[in-house]
């Protein structure tokens, strides 16, 4: 019988983990204070409702949604709430997990914190200058960092590099 009642408490836990920020009662990006400050209500009325679910409340889009996905110009990635570059076009690489994957942000750039969101902890990488969510960083990537940047695109713009007449 304990054997059973742990793995139901296991379980539940597990189940639940996804809904413990809406427990008690923050907003993520909210939690720490960054040069760029907007109200929610501000937020809102910038971003598309999906940029606002992603960089604001550590929202996912779906993989293989992004047309940043595609983007293969030159140029920088900037955070789609304070136009922050984060990523230069030549760290872009195709991860195969639909989701645009960098191995290095610009000096700067990003910030990251623990998250415990799915119970084990993932690196989250969240924008320097707004605190918006971006993705979350694996030791996966290729050289010559290893890492790989998996970001939601929804959470970027693409800028391409202008280039003299």
């Amino acid at each position: 019988m304990r054997r059973r009642q742990f793995l139901l408490s296991g379980a539940a836990l597990a189940a639940l983990a996804p809904f413990a920020r809406s427990l008690v009662g923050t907003t993520p990006a909210a939690a720490e204070t960054f040069p760029v400050q907007m109200t929610p209500d501000e937020w809102r009325r910038k971003l598309s409702p999906d940029a606002y679910a992603v960089l604001r409340e550590e929202a996912t889009e779906r993989p293989f949604t992004s047309p940043l996905n595609h983007e293969k110009a030159a140029g920088l990635f900037q955070c789609a709430g304070c136009d922050n570059a984060l990523y230069a076009s030549d760290t872009k690489f195709d991860s195969g997990t639909g989701w645009p994957s960098f191995w290095q942000a610009i000096d700067g750039a990003i910030g990251t914190k623990t998250d415990f969101v799915l119970v084990y902890p993932r690196t989250e990488a969240h924008c320097a200058r707004c605190g918006g969510h971006l993705g979350h960083i694996f030791d996966d990537g290729p050289p010559p960092t290893g890492k790989r940047h998996c970001i939601n695109g929804v959470a970027m713009r693409f800028q391409p590099s202008s280039r003299p007449a």
